[in-house]
Order: structure tokens, then sequence, then C-alpha cells
């Protein structure tokens, strides 16, 4: 979902500005103001202003590398959006390959170290007292550190998506790859926080606590990608078959209407439905509505045959599926829930939404508790937050 205040679009990807983005300006423009008070009031507001816009230029720059070299690989990147930290590109999916995952992760540090040396470059031709150069030079060096810093090898960092690219690359799994980047990211959130706060307690540095926060938004963003992936890959791991229940009866299909209802209408739990067989193989499901919406004078005559649903015209997946597959295929059409076939093209089980939570409940953090599965079974839904179609989507995908 898009958050923030839209400014345009490059390439056809909205630009957005969240709201956190206009406190980090003010601070930056006023840091940078600071440094050239001798230019006097005027002058140094102005340089601190422009150097803040093009610090965040670059940043966008920076993501639009991303971008760019994502949509070279047919992947759709919904937005750019500059915030607290910086910015960030909401790329739809992975890359199929580790080589290609590589040249993402790579771009935007290039793009950064470019805009460094043309910069610095450029800035060369200018005299040494004017304005103008002192604003390049200092661009260029934000630049350098932009890119170096985002070299470290740890996520949410370009550098742990490079070590990612490079895990995969040598193990064969992507899954395995984020893994091992998440927790050197995790690790190196903590050793910021302790030296950010050291910096400050015992050094009297404020802006320590920056260096800490950053820690903070390090660890909780390499969390989240870890706990993402775990939850990709349970998708693409579980099999419809170890979520599957059994809430259905076998009728015969050559019962008649009245024959049915005598045996299986005055149920005090009816089954959501009924799967008609004959001789041995499943033909169809049967609906209580559609017997019922038939006239009573007909219940003697018409048989199961008549209003069974061929298992042929309706959504199925085999018991080798993977949930991924299995969510994908209910959310696109809509289903309550989905039957679930054997390898012989009988009914197997069926699966609802409750089903895929309770499958999926020793995966997920925090720990789903035995309340919200039940709530999930009786309301077949997913538990609120928890956007299981859109994660199975990329997990498919990928």
């Amino acid at each position: 979902m898009q958050t923030g205040w839209r400014i345009g679009s490059l390439f056809g990807i909205p630009l957005l500005i969240d709201y956190s983005w206009f406190v980090i300006l003010a601070l930056a423009t006023s840091e940078y103001a600071s440094n050239y008070r001798l230019w006097g009031p005027a002058l140094s507001w102005s340089a601190g202003l422009a150097i803040a816009l093009l610090l965040f230029g670059s940043v966008l720059l920076h993501e639009l590398g991303h971008s760019l070299a994502a949509m070279s690989q047919g992947i759709k990147v919904n937005s750019i959006t500059l915030f607290l930290f910086g910015g960030i590109a909401s790329i739809e999916s992975e890359s199929k390959t580790p080589g290609q995952a590589f040249q993402v992760a790579i771009a935007g540090p290039l793009v950064s170290l470019g805009i460094f040396f043309i910069l610095g470059l450029g800035s060369q031709v200018l005299p040494p007292t004017n304005l103008l150069k002192i604003v390049a030079e200092r661009v260029a060096e934000i630049n350098l550190i932009l890119g170096l810093f985002n070299l470290i090898p740890g996520l949410p960092l370009d550098g742990g998506q490079v070590l990612k690219a490079a895990i995969w690359k040598i193990t064969g799994s992507r899954f395995v790859g984020v893994q091992w980047a998440a927790k050197i990211g995790q690790v190196l959130g903590w050793l910021a926080i302790a030296f950010g706060l050291i910096l400050c307690l015992l050094a009297g540095e404020y802006s320590g606590l920056w260096i800490a926060l950053i820690g903070w938004f390090a660890i909780r963003n390499a969390t989240a990608y870890s706990q993402f992936t775990s939850l990709q890959e349970a998708l693409l791991k579980t099999k419809a078959g170890d979520a599957m229940s059994r809430e259905f009866r076998l009728v015969d299909a050559d019962s008649t209407f009245r024959e049915f209802a005598d045996r299986y209408l005055l149920e005090v739990n009816p089954f959501p439905f009924y799967v008609a067989s004959s001789n041995g193989r499943d033909l169809g499901l049967v609906s209580i509505d559609d017997i019922r919406f038939t006239e009573r004078s007909q219940w003697e005559i018409q048989t199961l045959h008549n209003i069974l649903q061929p298992l042929e015209k309706i959504a199925t997946v085999s018991e080798k599926a993977s949930l991924a597959e299995v969510i994908n295929s209910m959310e696109s059409r809509q289903l309550p829930r989905i039957i679930v076939l054997s390898p012989i093209g009988s009914v197997a089980g069926t699966i609802d939404r409750g089903d895929v939570v309770k499958a999926l409940a020793k995966y997920l953090k925090p720990r789903i508790s035995d309340a919200d599965i039940k709530r999930s079974k009786e309301e077949n839904s997913y538990p609120q937050g928890l956007q299981l179609g859109a994660i199975a989507k990329t997990a498919q995908d990928n």
C-alpha cells in the first residue's frame, strides 16, 4: 500500500514523500547551514537547504537505480518513497536468479558512486572560494558515504542484498541467502545501538542517539526480512495434503433427493458440501441448497446426478500443491474453500482459510494463539494484519 504524499513520477514510478521526511529535511538544513555561517544568514541557509534537497535527490537517484534495474528484468516497481531514514523502492517481486538479484542490489550504490565522481570532477573547474564549488564537494562526499555505507553486508542495506545473492548462488537457495544476510544485519544493528549509546553516554556526543536509532531500524527491518522469507518458504514447502481437512461426506450419486434428505438434511452439524460418487469414482459436489430449492414433487424422481457439479468444472488443487498455490487459487477466484484431489482424481479433502492459518501457525511470529486459529476457522478469514494473499503471490512468483 502506498503511503505518503505523491509528488510526481519518474519512468512511470510514483514518487512519494513520507511525512517524516519533512522532519529530517529541517534538521539537515539546519545542520548544513551551521557550517556556512561566515557566508551570512541568507547564503548559509540557502546552502543548507540546497545541500539537504540534493541529499534527498541523491537518495532518489540511488533508489531509481535499483528500480530501473528491476524494471529491466520485467519486475514492477510500485513506488519510491523518501522518509526519515532515506528512501525505499517498493519492488513487487524478487529477481529470478542470484545474478539478477545482484544487479538490482548493486545498481543503487553504483549510482551514488557515479554521482560522487561526476560532482567531484566537476567541482575542480570552479574557483576555490565559490559557494557552488563547496556545495558540489559536499554533495559528492554525501554520495560517497551513501554508496559505501549501503555496501555494508547486512540487510536491509544493499550490501546485505549483495550478500544474499552471493549465498544464494553458492547454496542454490534464496531463503538461505536471506536468512544469513538478515542475521548479519541484526548483529550489525545491535553493534550500532551499542556504539551509539556509548558515544552518547560516555563521550557526550548526542549524534550517538541517531546512530542507535539507525541500528534499531536495521534490526527491525532485518527481522522483518527474515520473518517474511520464512513464511514464504513455509508456503512453498507446506503441501495441500498437510493442511487439508475432511469436512465433507461421501454420498451415492444414484440416491434420490428424498433418500438424501432423509439421511442427511436432519444432521445437527451438516457438512458444507457432499461428494457424490458412483461405481467407486467421485463425480462431483452436491449442495444442500440445490435440493431445498427443488420442488418436493421431484424429490422422489430426481437423483443427485441431476444437480451435482462435476469435479472437472470446479476449482481444485492436488495434494502435492503448495500452500502458496492453494491461497492464490482461492484469492484469485474469491473462493471460501478449495477442493483437494488425490493422485487418482478423487476428493481427498478441503482447505479453507482457517486450515491455512492452522498449518502455518508454527511459522508465524508472533505466534498465533489457539483462540485466533479457532476464530480464523469459524470466520474463514486470515488474522488481521496477516497479508497471506500478498505473501503467497510473491512466493509463487519467485
